[in-house]
């Protein structure tokens, strides 16, 4: 019994989440995710969670890494199933930003992990990084999260390279935005995702923001027009696109007019470390469809 408590206990481990020290005494293996961050770094670890918050969704605006078909849905994100979440049994669950007011009412079902990864008070980039690897070490999967990163930090350079060659030494700024609709945009600046993408790439910001929490600023589609030298791109999806495309506001605008204007495939600009790797693929692809000025 003796050794058998020796083995448990060597095979604990302590994970720290925003909300504090947690032990796991054995890797969880019905995990379920409640935010789309969550979800993409428990996949991106090799690891099929048991159910997860707005499986759609996640489909649409996160897409990378893919989502498992047979993964089941448990509700919205802000307001999930708790019902259907404890029919499941799960014995992890994690949870993120926004989501603070839930734990209390999770944690009467399984344990929680609980990551804000998203602050005006720190790096947002390298707070996802520690979750990421806080996360890994509750599955167990330390290993493949050094062996993630060392392969994002390998796709920087190789995108870096694929840049240069199609721009030459200086590569254009760049401003990242989302379009909201016919009138308003929201830019992605300091302490955002994309500009951490942009950074690690090698990329001047085309329209600096001042950081904030979620490193974005919603502006009227007027104030495009101060972009008058670099590229601008938008992530898809853009539901209003045929509709604003053709307005003679959309087409005055200078980098319009120059054809610096590229589509981002969809990809999520709140979530963890990982989905820098795929921002910066996605961006890179984006303007390498852009003819050198």
């Amino acid at each position: 019994m003796l050794l058998l408590l020796g083995v448990a206990h060597a095979h604990a481990v302590d994970v720290t989440d925003s909300l504090g020290r947690h032990q796991f005494d054995r890797p969880p293996q019905r995990i379920i995710t409640l935010n789309w961050a969550a979800t993409e770094q428990v996949v991106e670890l090799g690891v099929t969670p048991l159910a997860v918050a707005d499986a759609a969704g996640y489909r649409q605006w996160v897409a990378q890494p893919a989502l498992p078909d047979q993964v089941r849905d448990v509700g919205l994100r802000q307001e999930p199933n708790l019902e259907n979440i404890a029919e499941l049994n799960p014995d992890l669950i994690i949870t993120g930003d926004q989501q603070g007011d839930l734990v209390a009412r999770l944690q009467q079902i399984a344990p929680v992990l609980h990551f804000e990864n998203f602050s005006r008070d720190h790096n947002n980039a390298e707070a996802a990084r520690a979750g990421f690897l806080q996360l890994a070490r509750a599955l167990h999967r330390e290993a493949e999260a050094v062996q993630r990163l060392a392969e994002l930090d390998a796709t920087f350079a190789q995108l870096r390279q694929r840049l240069h060659r199609h721009f030459g030494d200086h590569l254009p700024p760049v401003a990242v935005t989302r379009l909201m609709d016919s009138s308003h945009v929201r830019v992605y600046g300091d302490n955002s995702m994309p500009q951490y993408a942009l950074e690690r790439l090698g990329i001047a910001p085309a329209l600096p923001q001042p950081a904030s929490q979620w490193g974005q600023v919603q502006k009227k589609l007027t104030d495009l027009g101060a972009l008058r030298q670099g590229a601008l791109l938008y992530i898809e999806p853009f539901p209003g696109a045929d509709q604003l495309f053709g307005t003679p506001l959309w087409r005055a605008l200078p980098v319009v007019r120059a054809g610096q204007v590229a589509a981002v495939r969809p990809t999520w600009t709140y979530g963890g470390i990982m989905s820098l790797g795929y921002l910066a693929e996605n961006l890179t692809d984006a303007l390498l469809s852009i003819d050198p000025e």
